[in-house]
């Protein structure tokens, strides 16, 4: 094992070395460019079509499922153990400056996760005998965008026998937070989360989304209520922890109590890692999530690009972040990592109260997040079985499958767990910027169509064509 440790580890280095971090921030930067910055400057626009319309019942365009419903499936993903496990761990090997550089790759990420939603839109296909469900994921970009048939089917093969591996450092966090918490033994924790999250999964797509978009929210609210309350307790260290984030993220961080030091560059690799996992910008969870979404034009859906990473990055790893900073417990409790380190930050605050309230709230956001990763890895299994019989009870097949690393590897390294999880997501971002470039002209007209012809019209009170698009999967 100790040889395999070592390949992952250095596998792990290499895709996420500073080419990976040019990449990443180049893409982010020219996509930006060329929306002439809209999904940063257009607040009050990306606002009121996204979280504004949280609870609307009024619905345009084709779809299976409401925008906010799509979002909550696609945040599920991304409010995850990523904001609390992944944050701790990216300030524990990058120290500090990591903050920083995850508000970056958040900032330059919404419009590379825009273009997964046009995407996924532009792509998807209607399964009508198996599911009636609009469906779409890196595969079906793949043979519907570019006519490689075998390839995509290569693809889907590989998300959905690896994809799974990846939600075990949900488990880990929850099991290593509730025996934190409340000393429960790690595989009863474990146990209930198979077998809960078994029973939402079954149900399919509309179970998935009417669970999400009630449990989402909720969480999300309590858990930065709680940060915000550890932030007024220490009101007077905000100051001196929000400079130690910026000069941190420039200038190489000497070990201290427990933290052994960061340089600059792994502020930055893990900063970037963590952000990218946490918010999925780029790694082509976005055109899944979105797909299925009802709406009048493919570039208003991708609001909820800005929607979902100003929740997730700017608030959620930001609370976190500054939780485990300004309480110094990455300094006094260095040998902690992952949801555990978060946990004791709580308890720091809160005594033993913050630990419950952190148990709990880990529990939750791991729990959506396996939920919502499944939908994720299904679709590649409903590109191979095709819109056919088969196709719905290889679903439920593949469940089974699914849960099996969650189950029996919640007990490994968490640095480890990371380590793998971070090479899919590398895979993932190379698949899915090699969409967005090959394709970036199809985006930026849809793009310039809705804002120069679409929204106009709407605006002048005229009722202009809904453009919406659906292949009829063929058997």
């Amino acid at each position: 094992m100790s040889a395999l440790e070592h390949i992952i580890y250095w596998l792990a280095d290499f895709m996420w070395g500073s080419w990976m971090t040019v990449l990443i921030f180049g893409t982010g930067l020219y996509l930006s460019i060329r929306f002439r910055f809209s999904y940063i400057t257009k607040i009050k626009f990306h606002f009121k079509n996204t979280i504004g319309k949280m609870f609307s019942k009024s619905e345009e365009g084709e779809g299976t499922i409401s925008g906010f419903a799509a979002a909550c499936t696609g945040l599920a993903n991304t409010i995850g153990t990523g904001n609390v496990a992944g944050v701790a761990s990216a300030i524990v090997t990058g120290g500090p400056g990591a903050v920083f550089w995850m508000w970056v790759s958040g900032l330059l990420g919404v419009s590379t996760k825009a273009c997964e939603i046009i995407l996924g839109q532009r792509y998807r296909v209607k399964y009508e005998n198996s599911m009636d469900e609009y469906v779409c994921d890196r595969s079906f970009v793949m043979k519907n965008g570019f006519g490689w048939k075998k390839g995509a089917f290569v693809l889907a093969a590989f998300c959905f026998l690896f994809g799974p591996w990846t939600c075990a450092v949900q488990t880990e966090a929850v099991a290593s937070s509730m025996k934190e918490a409340f000393q429960i033994p790690p595989l009863f924790t474990v146990i209930v989360v198979g077998v809960t999250c078994f029973a939402v999964m079954f149900g399919g797509l509309r179970r998935i989304a009417n669970v999400t978009e009630k449990v989402v929210p909720i969480m999300a609210f309590i858990y930065v209520l709680a940060g915000i309350g550890i932030i007024a307790l220490n009101l007077d260290k905000l100051p001196g922890t929000v400079a130690l984030i910026f000069k941190s993220a420039f200038t190489p961080m000497a070990g201290i109590g427990g933290f052994a030091g960061a340089t600059v560059r792994d502020a930055i690799r893990y900063g970037v890692a963590r952000g990218i996992y946490s918010n999925d910008a780029g790694t082509g969870y976005g055109i899944i999530a979105h797909a299925a979404a009802r709406t009048d034009h493919p570039v208003r859906q991708s609001s909820w690009g800005w929607g979902e990473i100003f929740l997730d990055t700017i608030v959620v790893c930001t609370i976190t972040a500054v939780s485990i900073l300004i309480t110094d417990s990455y300094i006094d409790y260095g040998d902690i990592t992952s949801a555990q380190l978060t946990t004791v930050a709580f308890k720091v605050a809160y005594g033993n109260a913050g630990g419950w309230i952190m148990g709990i709230t880990i529990s939750l956001l791991a729990w959506t997040t396996i939920i919502g990763m499944y939908y994720s890895c299904a679709k590649s299994v409903n590109y191979v079985f095709g819109d056919t019989k088969a196709n719905k009870i290889a679903n439920n097949v593949y469940i089974v499958y699914y849960m099996v690393p969650c189950l029996l590897f919640y007990n490994v390294e968490a640095d480890l767990l990371w380590a793998f999880t971070d090479i899919l997501s590398a895979v993932y971002i190379l698949i899915t910027l090699f969409f967005i470039y090959s394709k970036r002209k199809m985006i930026f007209s849809l793009f310039d169509d809705f804002w120069k012809r679409f929204l106009p019209a709407l605006q002048r009170g005229e009722k202009p064509e809904k453009v919406s698009f659906e292949t009829l999967e063929k058997k």
